[in-house]
């Protein structure tokens, strides 16, 4: 393998329903800032059916150029045909770094891709940069350390410590990045793109399914990747029915009631709301820590957030390290009065 050939950060555009995901746009983010120490381009590669009109997004996103992949087997996501399209797409083209969404649609692609063309894969990246490897050169050694190499980031070990992996001596380097953890591109309305069909062929075999029928799941339940006022609540909250306080606290911001693994684990609060490391990464403008201790299993899915309010009895969690403004006291005291206090407030502007 000549690695001088692989050029380029590509990003894998996931659409459902001919609908781009949210995390297509924070890799794009990514990408521009990756392409930019490499010196190359961004591409974005788009696989659907009658597609085509969904560039335009991508575009504007900072993609600067767009493979499209359109074809009626690739009207819904199906693991055969994808891998397909992305393999060729990689074989083809030759990217040095190829970035997809840890979303269950890239958990299920990424690996398969990876082994199709036979490099190396870092799933659910939390940070990505441009660097040296080894990190630190060995004596004697410096010669063979390697310079301008994907450095991607993960959590290994239940969270317990912070891997960095790199993929030196094959191409593409790839890695799947959870939603939520990069920062999403700007918009810039009318930007143009180079816009490159491609489609590699697709023949039907034993490993194509069949769908029969799609049934929609129809549900009400809160985003809290999409909350910009997180109202939060750990262990220390001490029961379900606790949760009230934090309920109306949530409700007076006109924010959403999100929790800790501890709280899902007591059968408290629904999975869905869970933030950390084996829940949801967030980033919400502000963010209310409340009754949890701050362990790094959970603030690795919140720290981003523009400012951290912790109120905690126990002065030295470790939350208080990471939070910009701490309260230390009884939480079944201290909620009732924010929550008072914002609705006096808002009560005296109505006047």
């Amino acid at each position: 393998m000549s690695l001088e050939e692989y050029k380029g950060v590509f990003v894998f555009a996931q659409q459902v329903d001919n609908h781009i995901e949210e995390i297509v746009y924070e890799l794009l983010g990514k990408a521009m800032e990756l392409a930019k120490d490499l010196g190359e381009e961004v591409t974005a590669v788009l696989l659907g059916s009658d597609i085509k009109n969904k560039v335009y997004h991508l575009e504007e996103h900072g993609a600067d150029r767009v493979i499209l992949i359109d074809d009626p087997e690739l009207k819904e996501y199906r693991t055969e045909p994808y891998a397909h399209g992305l393999s060729e797409v990689i074989k083809k083209y030759k990217p040095s770094v190829f970035l997809i969404g840890a979303t269950a649609i890239g958990r299920d692609l990424a690996p398969r891709v990876c082994a199709r063309v036979h490099t190396g894969l870092t799933a659910d990246c939390t940070m990505l940069e441009i660097g040296d490897f080894p990190l630190n050169p060995i004596p004697g050694q410096e010669d063979k350390q390697k310079h301008n190499q994907l450095l991607m980031t993960r959590p290994a070990f239940g969270g317990n410590t912070i891997a960095t992996i790199a993929c030196p001596d094959f191409r593409p380097q790839m890695a799947t990045v959870r939603p939520g953890v990069m920062k999403r591109s700007p918009k810039v309305v009318g930007a143009k793109s180079v816009i490159e069909e491609f489609n590699p062929g697709f023949t039907p075999n034993d490993c194509y399914v069949e769908i029969l029928d799609i049934i929609k799941d129809v549900s009400e339940k809160v985003d809290i990747q999409k909350a910009k006022i997180l109202v939060s609540g750990g262990r220390g909250v001490g029961s379900a029915e606790n949760f009230k306080l934090l309920e109306d606290l949530a409700e007076a911001l006109g924010g959403e009631v999100a929790c800790s693994r501890a709280v899902v684990d007591n059968g408290w609060k629904p999975k869905e709301l869970q933030v950390g490391q084996t829940g949801k990464t967030v980033r919400p403008e502000i963010y209310f820590a409340i009754g949890i201790s701050g362990a790094i299993q959970h603030t690795a899915g919140m720290e981003e957030a523009d400012y951290i309010i912790a109120i905690n009895k126990d002065e030295t969690a470790p939350i208080f390290d990471v939070a910009d403004y701490g309260i230390v006291g009884d939480l079944n005291k201290i909620v009732p009065l924010i929550t008072e206090g914002i609705k006096a407030s808002k009560a005296s502007k109505d006047e």
